[in-house]
């Protein structure tokens, strides 16, 4: 999305590489894109339909985001052997607002299965316009739309807001609410509870900690989850491996230390193995945790006595679109073939349709522009006058 101003200069609102894109294709900066005139480009979270095509971007153009958000979008690029060169111009989530040529940037943290996610003002010429980026208001951060919906920004003159959710069907529980679940399975059953989930949806890790808590358990991670609490926890309260959370282990597997040597950080890997977090598949076989687990991990668990039993239970805490039940490589297929109890237990990451429209009234824009969704029309969805564009469609905020 582009904001341009009178006086030619341009925002550009999130480079994101497209979630069905093979790994190698490159060239997917869309057409609509002019690369010949100078853009300030700003990421409003760190998944990669958000950012994922930095690389393609030119060089000389600013990049902006949260701090965090930084952290998290290179230790995913480390991740697949690359690393991001350039450098990240960065807000924090107590921030002032800030200039970025004769714009005004206010960021506005917000909830998304993404952590540190923001919305963003962005005031110039006398104009207003609100981009939500991804947001929710049920994960564990839902006070801060709360807040946001009770003293809104006044005068918004275009409301540019997602809409994944409308009318998609998607499970839309609480996170605390998902923890009674995983606590109520964790008390069901007899051995381990498998659970696949994203290292960098922080809500669901916390969830998953509070719940092996309540249920008398440890919550395991792999390295690349304990990379990832390691890179974000300073100033939070969020769990990381170390004395102060004992409940929090960290498992070295060959595949993991492989991972890491490759980036050259064979001193992360010993200090997960010594600083009194870490342990072993072995060490882990004859007792009762909640296990980060992906499809990847299954054969290597399973070649030092983690492997699945019927004592043990399995539930994949993702989008569905991410499973395929019928795949016999799958977790979940695995799992079912050991007799294990698989379940699926999950909460969107996106605002629901109810909520979509409450936050439209709340901020009381001129008109909306659609951003995701394809039910922008449903009468039963009672939303502001909506503007819709067409890819690459020029609009002027009356």
């Amino acid at each position: 999305m582009e904001v341009a101003a009178p006086s030619g200069e341009r925002l550009l609102l999130d480079a994101g590489r497209p979630l069905d894109a093979p790994r190698e294709a490159t060239g997917l900066l869309p057409a609509t894109v002019d690369t010949s005139r100078p853009a300030n480009v700003i990421f409003s979270h760190p998944h990669m339909d958000h950012w994922g095509l930095i690389d393609e971007l030119p060089g000389e153009w600013p990049i902006w985001s949260g701090e965090k958000s930084a952290e998290l979008m290179r230790l995913t690029t480390e991740l697949f052997g690359g690393r991001i060169d350039r450098d990240i111009r960065t807000w924090h989530s107590r921030s002032a607002p800030f200039a970025i040529g004769g714009f005004t940037i206010t960021p506005f943290l917000t909830d998304h299965s993404a952590f540190d996610a923001y919305m963003l003002l962005i005031e110039g010429w006398g104009r207003k316009l609100l981009y939500t980026g991804d947001f929710r208001t049920h994960g564990r951060k839902a006070v801060l739309v709360e807040r946001m919906m009770e003293r809104p920004p006044q005068g918004i003159d275009a409301l540019m807001m997602e809409g994944t959710n409308l009318r998609s069907g998607k499970p839309v529980i609480t996170e605390k609410e998902l923890e009674d679940q995983f606590v109520e399975l964790a008390r069901d059953t007899p051995g381990h509870v498998f659970v696949q989930w994203s290292a960098q949806n922080i809500d669901r890790t916390v969830t998953l900690y509070r719940a092996a808590k309540r249920s008398g358990r440890t919550l395991v991670v792999d390295l690349y989850g304990a990379d990832v609490l390691e890179r974000v926890a300073d100033g939070t309260g969020i769990p990381r491996p170390g004395k102060e959370f004992d409940l929090l282990q960290v498992v070295i597997t060959p595949c993991g230390k492989r991972m890491y040597e490759r980036q050259g950080r064979e001193d992360f890997v010993t200090r997960m193995a010594t600083g009194g977090a870490g342990t072993s598949r072995r060490k882990l076989s004859d007792g009762r945790a909640i296990i980060m687990l992906r499809d990847s991990m299954v054969a290597d668990f399973a070649k030092d006595g983690l492997g699945f039993s019927a004592d043990d239970a399995y539930a994949f805490s993702n989008w569905s679109g991410y499973l395929d039940t019928a795949d016999p490589r799958s977790g979940w297929a695995q799992a079912e073939r050991a007799g294990a109890r698989t379940v699926r237990l999950h909460t969107s990451g996106h605002a629901s349709p109810e909520a979509l429209a409450a936050f439209a009234a709340a901020m009381a824009p001129k008109t909306v522009l659609p951003v995701h969704g394809t039910a922008w029309d449903d009468p039963g969805i009672p939303l502001p006058p909506v503007t819709r564009l067409a890819d690459g469609e020029a609009w002027t905020i009356p």
